[in-house]
């Protein structure tokens, strides 16, 4: 059995697979950016591109986010807080770090990604970087 890159320790097949293969529509905003991971993982570019919100889709994107996702080793993704996103709502919140390597060095990436549904839908509308908080 292949585990899912997303990190849900279920089998890939019945995870994240069914969602990239648009065999079924993501019910949460959690899921659908476990999948977007997942895509990154698998060099599903076309499925990042599709689960982008329409008003945000641009093509120079598509190519610019394939051509930086090639180059990376994704090691693991860690979902630190969701807000919303559930089945019933319309909006939803997930801050990750995904790690992966590059060259031969670790790096994170973590984001808050802001995410919307519509039509039954759930699309990924925009992403931040969390401020830092001096301590």
């Amino acid at each position: 059995m292949e585990l899912c890159p997303c990190g849900s320790e279920k089998a890939y097949s019945e995870c994240c697979q069914p969602l990239i293969d648009g065999e079924r529509a993501a019910d949460t905003a959690e899921a659908l950016m476990r999948s977007r991971y997942t895509a990154h993982a698998k060099k599903a570019f076309d499925f990042i591109f599709e689960t982008t919100y329409p008003a945000n889709r641009e093509e120079s994107a598509r190519q610019g986010t394939a051509a930086w996702s090639r180059k990376l080793d994704w090691q693991r993704l860690e979902v630190c807080t969701v807000e919303r996103g559930g089945p019933e709502d319309t909006t939803g919140m997930v801050e990750f770090v995904a790690r992966y390597r590059k060259n031969g060095k670790a790096f994170a990436h973590r984001e808050i990604a802001e995410f919307v549904r519509e039509d039954d839908r759930w699309y990924f509308k925009d992403g931040q970087a969390p401020q830092p908080v001096q301590s």
